[in-house]
């Protein structure tokens, strides 16, 4: 596997099929890890197809397995980032407490920017069920 990150909040690999494994570590690894992966789920269930999608978990070793969605998208303005953030809180109930153009990537085979990073984010009531 080719290492991504290997920082002291988390270290990211990647697999020769393309997945992305991260295990995390530091303080309130525990806490991060289960945000990530709920927050995960819920834009699953709400339809986001850029953000990763949640293959597999590991609870208990702080670990779960992603689809890949591109590569960081280091030239993306503040603008346009700031824009995916707001779409993404709009449109799947999702509000990115790091929205920084690091958590962006693009993705070649979808041709679109994505979204990465939800171990500092909040689920909002699902705006495509609120009257």
């Amino acid at each position: 596997m080719r290492d991504l990150k290997d920082g002291i909040r988390a270290h990211v690999r990647l697999d020769w099929m393309g997945r992305v494994h991260k295990r995390f570590r530091g303080t309130d690894a525990d806490k991060r890890y289960a945000n990530e992966v709920a927050v995960l789920k819920v834009l699953g269930e709400r339809g986001c197809e850029y953000v990763p999608k949640l293959l597999e978990e590991y609870p208990d070793e702080l670990y779960f397995v992603s689809s890949s969605v591109g590569k960081p998208a280091d030239t993306i303005s503040k603008e346009r980032a700031d824009q995916l953030f707001a779409d993404l809180e709009r449109d799947y109930g999702v509000r990115h407490l790091d929205a920084e153009s690091r958590n962006i990537t693009y993705d070649m085979r979808a041709g679109r920017f994505c979204i990465i990073d939800f171990e500092l984010a909040e689920i909002l009531p699902d705006p495509k069920k609120v009257a």
